[in-house]
């Protein structure tokens, strides 16, 4: 039943993640765009901050230690990011033509809403369309194999520590398949659609690959799932403050500030929804 679960999770948030940024990208939802952001940087803090690390504290394993691996999960995120491996990224930009706007913003978006990011290096946007396509879709699998194991070790402490971790990945992946789709459509001779959608739900359906895999290691190590959890906080911490919250903080109309504080609130309170309604269950 657990590894139903996992398997299950896994996949709605890997490829119901590249469906939801399809409709945001191309469909009628394209003006929700922005608000993307900020619902998902409150869903990864919520379900990092009220669910992950409380079940962690809550074992036998000492404070300072969980901590430690708090910050070491912080810095090894940081230092993937760093080496383009963890495909949060910042400047699919580079790939995109400036003036392909959807009016609204995107990672990393500043002035411009073709900010769809995940760093692929300077200078790939002269490498050509197939590249481009192949460097967007390793990475992706890369991440999307990382969502899973952390995933599955959400589901292995609690099965609704794992609904609300299928969430927050869901949520926070849109933005990111975004980019990618919109790279991979840039990048085709006809700008196919279908195609680009195909491609990276291929890559999505990795993160059930990695569900797998997690479900195995945390099976073998339980005695560190607490270390697990924490690991998995500091990864939706980071993409909540290095990645979605800096591209939120730019002048904004009065308005529009308040719309960016709704969604976020929108965000800790979907997590909240869906951590009681599993919780009843």
């Amino acid at each position: 039943m657990l590894l139903i679960a996992i398997v299950l999770g896994t996949l709605v948030a890997g490829i119901g993640s590249v469906w939801l940024a399809a409709m945001l990208s191309f469909g009628l939802l394209a003006r929700y765009t922005q608000h993307m952001l900020s619902l998902a940087a409150g869903a990864l803090l919520a379900t990092a901050f009220l669910h992950l690390l409380p079940e962690a504290f809550e074992s036998p394993a000492a404070a300072k230690d969980l901590f430690m691996t708090l910050l070491g999960g912080l810095v090894f995120f940081f230092l993937l990011d760093k080496a383009e491996l963890w495909h949060h990224g910042h400047e699919h930009h580079h790939e995109l033509d400036p003036g392909h706007s959807h009016g609204h913003g995107h990672d990393h978006d500043h002035d411009h809403d073709h900010d769809y990011g995940h760093n692929h290096g300077p200078g790939q946007q002269s490498n050509g369309p197939e590249s481009g396509s192949w460097a967007v879709l390793t990475g992706d699998s890369v991440h999307c194999f990382g969502d899973g194991m952390l995933i599955a070790s959400a589901f292995m402490a609690d099965l609704r520590l794992g609904l609300i971790a299928a969430l927050a990945v869901l949520v926070h992946e849109v933005p990111h398949h975004m980019g990618d789709l919109m790279v991979l459509r840039s990048g085709s001779p006809s700008g196919n659609r279908a195609l680009a959608i195909v491609k990276v739900s291929l890559a999505g359906a990795v993160t059930a690959i990695g569900g797998l895999a997690g479900y195995w290691l945390v099976d073998q190590l339980r005695g560190y799932l607490p270390y697990f959890l924490v690991i998995a906080s500091s990864s939706f911490i980071y993409v909540a403050l290095a990645d979605l919250i800096p591209q939120l903080q730019k002048r904004l109309s009065a308005a529009e500030t308040a719309a960016q504080i709704a969604w976020l609130g929108v965000g800790l309170g979907l997590v909240s929804l869906i951590s009681s309604l599993a919780h009843g269950h």
